[in-house]
Formats: C-alpha cells, structure tokens, sequence
C-alpha cells in the first residue's frame, strides 16, 4: 500500500517551489515545469523519493537505532515536536547548537548539568540559598531544558538525522555528513540535494507540506518500532521454549545416568541373593519331616 497519493500531496502544497531566479540548478530533474514565475515540482518523483526515505527509517527504526529530527523554522517546530513524540525519538526545534553531533561530549556534559541542578532543588541546600541564587539556577536550568531538553535521552550519536529546510540547518547537515551520519531532508527548488543522502523534493515553507511528509516520515518509524517489539517477543518466546526443551533432555539425561549406574553395581557385585532363596543346610534343598517321638503316642492312663 502507498504511503501517500498524487491528490493528498496536491490538496498540501507540496508541488509549490521557490521562484525561478533563487532555484539551485542541481534540483532540474524534480521540477516539472514553471508557471508565473514559480518552479512547479515533479509529484511522481516527491512519492517515489518519500517511499525511499520512509523504507530507510524504517529499518534503521527496525534495528533499535536513534534517528534525529530537526526543524527550527517557525512554522514546523510545533508540527515536528508533535509528531516525533508520539514515537519517542530525540528532535531539536530551538537553536541549533553549534558541534551538538561534532562536539558531542560537551552537549552531553550540558546535558549532565541539567540532572544535576534537578537533584539539587530537591534538597535543603537550595532553600537555603538567597533569593537572587535560587532565581539564577531556575533561569539556567529552563534554559537548558528549553535547548536541550528533547535530546536528554541521546546518550550516543543518532543512526541519522532528519531535516526540514536543509538551508537554515546548514550547519547540522554538515556536522552529520562530516561524521558519515545518513541524512534525510525536505528538499526545496532553491536547495542542493546533492547535500543529503534521501532529498524529498517538497515545499519546505507551506505548515500543511511539512505536516503530511513528516507525519509518513513518523508513522514509518513507529511500524519500525513496532515490528521490532513483534520480533523480540518471538524470541523470547523461542528461548522459553528451548530452555524448557533443554531441561527436559537434561532430565532424561540424569534417570538414564542413574540407570547406568545402577547396572554397573549389579554386574560388579554379582547376583543378589533374596532371603527366601537360601537352601536349609543338610537337607539337600528339601525342607525337614517332622518326628514325631513314641512318649508322644503312648495315650496316658492318668
């Protein structure tokens, strides 16, 4: 089944582009004509492009791996933190901040901070702080909840990153090419898609194109996540049942081991002999007549 069709991309804009004179001459196969003025692009090429992209998350989702999702422009910060948190993944909709993937140590030290300020308002030693303190902490720790506070899971560098409007996030696109991160991109006629690895030629500008392509963008990672979660239950179940197999031939293992044993004794110790099996001395096998004495025949006259 299609991720999406020719009339849902139609109905939200995604065929608008930029106007001719700001066009990147590297977007010319996925702009299908002009009109008034403005590049028009290509929709059979966005559908194959956004099967690709959502086929990719998908499996990197598949295999337990982070994928980062950044948007600072206003119009699609709130649509990317709505979305992305449905499915739990890190996103960045404030202010870039510069060597978040490069420098990664010092955001995860920031990161760091963070939890250590939360444990200190739980004591008595922040109550008994001044006034003008205590204002401070506060102040710096919504800060750093309001920049870094969706990333304070990411304890590693993400599998990939998703981005929408590769221009204003020009600095996070080459972080991530500098460290061989994959890279997925809403790409628009004024951009180079040769800067990312899945370009999703779209208008980036329009709230409704953004929504649709990020909202497939996700739902592929939550079927990712979703049939990973399948996956390991069958596992676990397999391993139930071959640890139960293997306690089974291990019984039987044991009762056959005693068995041996057991005839091992006999053959060592020779037949057994049971107590009404033994033969009466001196009778040659046969069992004694009772004599009976003549006293005990003579009647008495008593």
């Amino acid at each position: 089944m299609p991720r999406t069709n020719f009339n849902e991309l139609l109905d939200a804009g995604v065929h608008f582009g930029h106007l001719k004179r700001k066009w990147d001459p590297n977007m010319a196969p996925y702009i299908f004509m002009e009109r008034n003025g403005i590049h028009i692009i290509d929709l059979y090429k966005t559908m194959a492009k956004i099967e690709e992209a959502a086929s990719a998350l998908k499996q990197i989702a598949r295999s337990g791996k982070r994928i980062l999702f950044v948007a600072t422009k206003k119009q699609a910060k709130e649509i990317v933190a709505q979305h992305v948190t449905k499915v739990d993944m890190p996103f960045v909709t404030e202010r870039w901040p510069g060597g978040m993937l490069t420098n990664f140590a010092t955001i995860r030290k920031a990161v760091r901070k963070m939890s250590t300020i939360d444990k200190l308002m739980k004591t008595n030693m922040f109550t008994d702080l001044s006034k003008r303190e205590r204002l401070q902490i506060t102040r710096e720790r919504a800060k750093l909840e309001r920049q870094l506070g969706s990333i304070s899971d990411l304890n590693r560098l993400p599998s990939a990153i998703f981005v929408v409007d590769i221009n204003k996030e020009h600095i996070a696109v080459a972080e991530a090419k500098k460290l061989n991160i994959p890279t997925f991109a809403i790409v628009d006629t004024n951009s180079n898609p040769n800067l990312v690895d899945f370009p999703i030629p779209s208008n980036d500008d329009a709230s409704k194109a953004i929504d649709l392509i990020v909202k497939i963008m996700v739902d592929a990672v939550e079927e990712g996540l979703s049939e990973r979660k399948v996956e390991r239950g069958k596992k676990e179940v397999e391993m139930e049942q071959v640890s139960s197999e293997s306690a089974t031939v291990d019984g039987h293992s044991s009762n056959e081991d005693k068995m041996k044993m057991a005839t091992e004794k006999v053959k060592a110790d020779g037949p057994q002999k049971h107590q009404g099996d033994e033969k009466p001395k001196g009778t040659g096998g046969k069992r004694p007549r009772k004599i009976i004495s003549k006293a005990s025949k003579i009647p008495d006259n008593k």
